[in-house]
């Protein structure tokens, strides 16, 4: 279920939700974002916790890697839509992939459909950029009761 995020903003420009989500740890706080619809104030607060907190940045790549392969494909592409604005941009992705922006755009929508290449590309240059591996693992999953 998603939920849609319109944060309150204090007189003195505060988020009481802001203070919140900052005070999540990096994995928690990248796994919240996939149960919501961003508004634009909580996509700046995405944002602005990816600039100052490098850990989030990684725990928001893990997230969509781990969405993909567990398919669930248009929440994954959400996430790593709003990584790459607020970290490589999609101008400077597009130069890395050799793809042009708009197609960018539009295969990282609710709707788009990139094809493994270009996903190959696009992990690999954001994986590039925040300077990280991906590892990926199986596990067993536990029989619900």
């Amino acid at each position: 279920m998603k939920i849609r995020v319109q944060e309150y903003i204090r007189p003195d420009g505060s988020s009481p939700y802001g203070d919140w989500f900052d005070g999540l740890d990096a994995q928690t706080a990248a796994k919240e974002v996939t149960t919501m619809a961003l508004t634009r104030d909580f996509k700046k607060t995405v944002v602005a916790r990816v600039e100052r907190n490098p850990a989030f940045a990684r725990a928001l790549l893990d997230e969509a890697a781990t969405l993909f392969l567990s398919g669930e494909p248009e929440t994954a592409r959400l996430i790593l839509r709003d990584l790459v604005n607020a970290t490589l941009g999609f101008e400077k992705l597009a130069k890395l992939t050799d793809t042009p922006s708009k197609s960018l755009h539009r295969m990282l929508s609710p709707k788009g459909n990139p094809s493994m290449d270009n996903l190959a590309a696009i992990f690999g240059a954001v994986r590039k950029h925040l300077k990280v591996g991906i590892k990926v693992q199986t596990v067993e999953l536990r029989k619900v009761a």
